[in-house]
């Protein structure tokens, strides 16, 4: 009896996942159309979880999950006491998280909620349509996050589901199979595909159409403060901070220096710009003098968090040089730091120029230099002990700034420091003696460690000194023609300030690992549970699909997202406007809709009448037949009008008939139905002639 009872189990579990399988490929077509809509809306709703609250996720699951388990087991709908129920609860929790029922945030939570909801009101086709266009709006607010090729490719998937079931609703008759749906939805996009691409090229752009505000909160990136530890947690971030390229030669890696923050005040635990004392008639100018030849250079940005351009040191502010940044103000600061008027929350592409061979800062001294030797009373006092002691050096006491940088710098390739990554927490006991920890005691640091004890010595003996922030270097590999930069090479350097010269860069890193400046190798993170497990099967894999993936991401960044009004007015140039202007461009788009339009129009004027070429020949032989008199309908088949003739026109009418009946004959053969000959036509009508006659 065991054995009896054991050997029907694998048996019945296939049997059951077969009639489960089939029971999916049976289910009636209203069920099988409502699960593949459901499965739409699901799939456009999807990518909203990464911005909205946890329980608007969680909601919309539960409530698509609970009209497909009505779709399939055949239950009646809820009633409108339990929908309004949810929307009160969906409006409570949006005010709750939101604190308001109006803006983005609160809309969009809103707007997903209420599209789940319209599922349990599927009743009738005016309450898909709804759904349907409600899709189609669903659509468009994921651009509102993010306007990258991946939110693009999946909202293409979803624009074609909702086509293929917006189809699907049109066709009320049989059960016509998905497939076939979806390729009547693919075909119609694709002829409206010329539409979308002549809008998209000559549609003007007033504003920031392709740069919608985006939302940077927890975004990685540069920071307008610097604590030990700071930039080596952005280096560990791989994404892309810009991307450029060069029209002329590409200047070698140590001298790829992009200028971000400048921090000149030190609490003993934090960089930060401060606030100078000083009136601004004494603070230090930039007096920036140029020398050389200039590098002429564009770059696309990524959204950051800050309010400014890391553009290539040294780019001045002259009419030939500075950025053009349409709707934004942008200012050089007097440390040389480009600012913009507000958070670079969009990705934005500009040219500019910069000289290499540069000098900046006052020649004199100037009393706002005293801002650049302030150091916090109390704080780190083994090493400011240390800088009196190497002023003591013979030959060092009446030195100036360089001879003393090039003594410190010389103590940090002799003094056994170590470059890393991973330097541990300093100033646990005491966090205003951190730079005492590392500078005499561990001596284990990133590029921030390394400034920043290297500026607290230089002012501890007398020098104007600042730590600057921003990037260094490139990725070794050019891709698609540009260079890029990512978070992991933020970088934290020195500047001090020369009598005569004015301001001098020295980077400490430099004389601990001269390949992280020379060639702009930063150090790498140890990679992730699925970067190892692809690394171990094949090490060059990751890199490339990494890079395949980048180069396609940043042709749709430089075509697609960065089209702007002068690309635009380039094209009307080379279709032959001297001088394009907003009249020129509007011209060109209601021709070319115009002609679009017209070509539209004469397209379904010839496809009419390619699709039904029987229906045409039989309204003819209706119309020539009633001037005989002879009594027929349009419904009427061709066996039915014969019989009609030989009543209406006895012997002379045989002809005619007969040419009737071989029509019917061709039109309902079991072979098909081709259209006949042009000739069928010639003598039906001269049978005609001789009945009349």
């Amino acid at each position: 009896m065991t054995g009896m009872a054991a050997t029907p189990v694998q048996p019945a579990a296939r049997n059951g996942a077969a009639s489960w399988a089939e029971r999916l490929a049976h289910l009636p077509r209203e069920t099988r159309d409502t699960l593949f809509h459901l499965l739409v809306i699901g799939w456009t709703i999807a990518p909203h979880a990464l911005h909205l609250p946890v329980w608007c996720g969680v909601m919309a699951t539960v409530l698509l999950a609970w009209r497909a388990r009505l779709a399939v087991s055949g239950g009646a709908l809820p009633n409108r006491w339990v929908v309004s129920a949810v929307l009160l609860l969906a409006a409570g929790g949006t005010f709750w998280s939101e604190r308001t029922l109006l803006g983005k945030e609160a809309g969009i939570t809103m707007l997903v909620v209420l599209m789940a909801l319209k599922t349990l009101e599927l009743r009738a086709r005016r309450d898909a349509l709804v759904v349907f266009f409600l899709g189609f709006f669903l659509v468009l607010t994921h651009f509102l996050y993010s306007q990258s090729l991946g939110t693009g490719l999946w909202m293409l998937v979803a624009v074609w589901g909702l086509l293929t079931a917006l189809t699907l609703a049109h066709m009320p008759v049989g059960r016509p199979p998905l497939l076939r749906a979806g390729a009547v939805a693919a075909r119609a996009a694709a002829l409206g595909l010329p539409a979308m691409v002549m809008l998209f090229l000559l549609f003007p752009r007033i504003g920031p159409l392709w740069g919608l505000p985006q939302d940077a909160q927890g975004r990685t990136g540069l920071s307008g403060s610097l604590r030990l530890g700071g930039v080596a947690s952005i280096a560990e971030d791989d994404s892309i901070a810009l991307r450029l390229r060069f029209f002329g030669p590409v200047p070698p890696p140590e001298l790829m220096y992009f200028r971000g923050p400048v921090l000149a005040s030190f609490d003993g635990r934090e960089w930060t710009r401060g606030r100078s004392g000083f009136p601004p008639e004494l603070r230090p100018p930039l007096n920036l003098a140029l020398a050389g030849e200039p590098l002429r250079y564009e770059m696309t940005l990524e959204p950051s968090r800050l309010p400014l351009l890391p553009l290539l040191e040294m780019t001045p502010d002259r009419a030939d040089a500075a950025p053009d940044l349409p709707g934004w103000r942008v200012t050089q600061r007097p440390d040389g730091q480009w600012q913009l008027d507000r958070p670079l929350h969009e990705r934005v592409r500009v040219q500019a120029s910069a000289w290499l061979q540069h000098r900046h800062g006052p020649r004199e001294d100037v009393f706002g230099l005293r801002d650049f030797v302030d150091l916090p009373p109390g704080a780190n006092p083994r090493t400011l002990q240390w800088a009196v002691d190497l002023r003591r050096q013979r030959g060092l006491q009446d030195a100036d700034a360089r001879t003393l940088a090039g003594a410190v710098l010389q103590h940090i390739r002799s003094g056994e420091y170590t470059y890393t990554l991973e330097p541990g927490p300093y100033g646990t006991v005491n966090e205003r003696d951190a730079i005492d920890e590392f500078w005499l005691d561990r001596k284990l640091g990133f590029c921030e460690h390394f400034a920043s004890a290297f500026v607290v010595i230089m002012r501890a003996l007398d020098v104007p000194a600042r730590i600057v922030t921003g990037y260094q270097g490139t990725d070794p590999d050019v891709q698609d023609g540009w260079y890029v930069v990512r978070q992991r090479n933020a970088h934290a350097w020195a500047e001090i300030w020369q009598a005569g010269t004015g301001w001098i860069r020295v980077d400490p890193t430099a004389a601990v690992a001269p390949e992280r400046v020379q060639r702009g190798r930063s150090l790498v993170a140890p990679p992730g549970f699925v970067a190892g497990a692809v690394n171990s099967l094949d090490p060059a894999l990751a890199e490339r699909l990494r890079k395949a993936w980048e180069t396609v991401n940043n042709r749709w960044n430089q075509w697609v997202l960065n089209y702007s009004r002068g690309q635009q007015f380039d094209l009307l140039r080379e279709l032959g406007f001297e001088a394009p202007s907003w009249e020129d461009l509007a011209k060109l788009l209601v021709l070319v809709a115009s002609a679009v339009a017209l070509a539209g129009a004469g397209w379904a004027w010839w496809d009419r009448h390619r699709q039904e070429p029987w229906q045409r020949l039989q309204q003819r032989v209706l119309r020539r037949l009633q001037v005989l008199g002879v009594t027929v309908r349009p419904h009427h088949p061709p066996r039915e009008r014969a019989a009609r003739v030989r009543a209406a026109l006895g012997p002379a009418g045989e002809d005619a008939a007969r040419l009737l009946e071989e029509l019917d004959r061709q039109r309902y053969a079991q072979a098909g139905s081709p259209l006949p000959r042009h000739g069928w036509w010639r003598r039906f009508q001269a049978a005609l002639r001789t009945a009349r006659a």
